[in-house]
């Protein structure tokens, strides 16, 4: 997800509509296990202000935040949209927690919370060493219940550098797992075992080993992003939201486009909604329709992979 001051240069973050140009692009291009040739890229419903976090629901629906407006949104699995929680202090990221708790990346709030299904916000992490937090934008749980968050803004508390940071499943203090990074989009492989960051200025997706204690080693580049501008001989922008299949394939909002990615890092094609897509998730009965948020639009498109159903396909 984009890092962002809240509430300054929302069309910045948000971005404008693809050139209707590109709205009679070619044709889907198959990706081997992936999406056929052909596929169709359906706009569910325009109109959000700006939106991000999509996460399935165990019914088969969809969450979804709309950050400006302050809302979190659900999809029904029969397709009607309705608010599911307001006044939600610019939920960015969500996650559903094994235990039904809607862990929600707060930016406005600056604090990581849990919301309950009769919609209690309980904090989770508000501070680092004493100091509060920036403006949290995405959430990870891996599977002990230990929390990655990434709070990567330039305000309101310059004096903490953006990093990434980790919640045991302990609760108790927040750890610093990586630094020296401008953190967007969270992820996890399947097995756990990788931690996957958007970083922007790098022109990578980076990778970490993680630890038993959630703590982070070898960091590297994991994969190229294809098609983000120079300037300057420095790369501009990163990717933002993430999503991973059962077969540990790598998806990620960047340059316009979902870019996918083998569990090894290489380049497998893309998937371009009609505006600039944000965030993404598997959601529906058998997980395998891809949602895509953007612009102000959710998207979906039938895939042949499949998101993992106790990630609430993220």
């Amino acid at each position: 997800m984009q890092r962002r001051v809240l509430c300054l240069a929302l069309v910045l973050i948000y971005g404008p509509p693809v050139p209707r140009a590109q709205e009679s692009r070619a044709p889907q291009a198959a990706i081997a296990g992936v999406i056929a040739a052909g596929a169709r890229v359906e706009e569910v419903r325009g109109g959000f202000k700006g939106l991000e976090g999509p996460v399935a629901a165990p019914d088969g629906g969809l969450f979804f935040s709309d950050i400006p407006a302050n809302i979190t949104y659900k999809l029904e699995p029969n397709g009607t949209i309705a608010v599911w929680r307001e006044n939600t202090n610019g939920a960015n990221g969500l996650f559903l927690a094994r235990d039904g708790r809607l862990l929600a990346a707060e930016g406005a709030g600056r604090r990581i919370v849990a919301v309950t299904p009769d919609k209690r916000a309980m904090p989770l992490a508000t501070a680092f060493n004493g100091q509060p937090l920036r403006a949290p934008n995405d959430v990870i749980a891996d599977s002990r219940g230990g929390i990655y968050f990434t709070d990567p803004a330039n305000a309101p508390n310059p004096s903490l550098p953006p990093a990434v940071y980790y919640l045991p499943p302990s609760g108790g203090k927040v750890i610093k797992v990586v630094d020296n990074v401008i953190p967007n989009g969270v992820s996890l492989s399947p097995d756990d075992q990788i931690l996957y960051v958007n970083s922007d200025g790098t022109g990578y997706v980076l990778a970490f080993d993680v630890q038993n204690d959630g703590t982070l080693t070898n960091r590297r580049n994991f994969a190229k992003y294809e098609g983000l501008p120079v300037t300057d001989s420095k790369v501009v922008g990163g990717g933002d939201g993430f999503t991973v299949d059962t077969q540990g394939r790598l998806y990620t909002a960047a340059a316009g486009r979902i870019q996918v990615f083998t569990s090894q890092g290489a380049y497998l094609g893309s998937i371009t909604p009609s505006r600039r897509p944000q965030n993404l998730a598997f959601a529906g009965p058998d997980m395998k329709t891809l949602y895509i948020v953007g612009g102000g639009t959710v998207f979906k498109v039938q895939m042949l992979a499949q998101g993992i159903k106790s990630r609430g396909g993220k």
